[in-house]
């Protein structure tokens, strides 16, 4: 048998060891990997099983674009929360770190906002809003995981509603906070501020969940990560740009591309047509409402007060 590549004894050598200390036999390990099939690329997507999960409530064909792009969102969102849990899992988090890191995550809603016109054109109007009647009361507000990157992103006091945070300060009780946070006002009946069913099936589903999230992230959100650097880090241009593009994306261009789509669709004079779940969305998509802001120290006195105007009357002709 000819003499074995160094590279593949060395291999096998670290396999062995790696074996051993588990309490396995290598032989054994190698032996079925003989037998094994090699994996194409539908399996390892799990493909088949990916194209049989729109499952559409009527027969109107765009409704399985609506379906699809928002199974393609929450992937993205998966992706971002992926990188996210590195941080606050990293033991010490240096400035390179976490600029690569917030690169990333950025890249991903830039991906999401620039795709968003699936959602505002890619549809036929009077389709969308005839299968959007069997939709209720689920609604995009329901996005689960888009709460997760805004908890693990800063201090929980900056996702109490505006009128309530100076009541809070971040070492506040996180169940205290909760009871003013700041997406409850996006979900209330407009002529009452009662909960609306879908309000109130989001917090049954997930509220402990969110609850028990804010308080792991206390002090590992990417605000407290960035907190916990050295002074000269935390001054460096590069970073504080990452954070700013991170707050704009989140905060400012992510909702207003569903204001911008909600006009489209929804907007009717005199009176405009109610979300799928009943949600509030001429109040609660709008920034320059909500004052919705990650890491405000970084930004001026004025940039706070004008927060989300300037792409408002940009992209919005009709937004007052």
């Amino acid at each position: 048998m000819a003499h074995l590549d160094k590279t593949i004894e060395d291999l096998v050598q670290k396999l062995e060891e790696k074996y051993k200390s588990m309490g396995q036999d290598l032989a054994s390990y190698l032996e079925g990997r003989l037998y094994e099939n090699y994996v194409p690329y539908w399996d390892y997507v799990h493909l088949d099983t990916l194209l049989t999960l729109q499952k559409p409530k009527t027969d109107i064909p765009d409704e399985q674009i609506f379906i699809m792009y928002h199974q393609v969102t929450e992937l993205y969102f998966k992706m971002i929360l992926h990188e996210i849990e590195q941080v606050a899992n990293e033991p010490v988090v240096s400035k390179k770190y976490l600029i690569e890191k917030l690169k990333r995550i950025n890249r991903y809603f830039i991906i999401l906002t620039d795709s968003f016109t699936v959602m505002s054109e890619g549809m036929e109007q009077q389709q969308f809003l005839e299968f959007r009647m069997a939709l209720l009361p689920a609604s995009g507000f329901q996005s689960a995981q888009y709460r997760m990157v805004e908890i693990a992103s800063t201090d929980f006091v900056h996702l109490v509603g505006k009128d309530y945070r100076d009541r809070f300060d971040r070492n506040s009780d996180i169940e205290e906070m909760y009871k003013y946070i700041y997406w409850q006002a996006g979900a209330t009946v407009l002529s009452t501020g009662e909960k609306t069913l879908t309000l109130m099936q989001f917090e049954r589903k997930y509220n402990d969940q969110l609850i028990q999230m804010a308080v792991d992230y206390k002090n590992t959100n990417l605000w407290a990560r960035y907190k916990q650097l050295p002074k000269k880090d935390q001054d460096d241009a590069q970073l504080i740009s990452a954070l700013r593009d991170l707050d704009l994306n989140v905060n400012v261009n992510w909702p207003l591309a569903h204001y911008k789509t909600a006009v489209a669709y929804l907007q009717r004079n005199p009176t405009d047509i109610t979300a799928t779940g009943g949600t509030n969305w001429q109040k609660y998509l709008p920034p320059r409402f909500q004052k919705r802001i990650f890491f405000p120290s970084i930004w001026s006195e004025n940039e706070i007060t004008e927060w989300g105007k300037s792409w408002v009357r940009q992209h919005v002709s009709d937004v007052k």
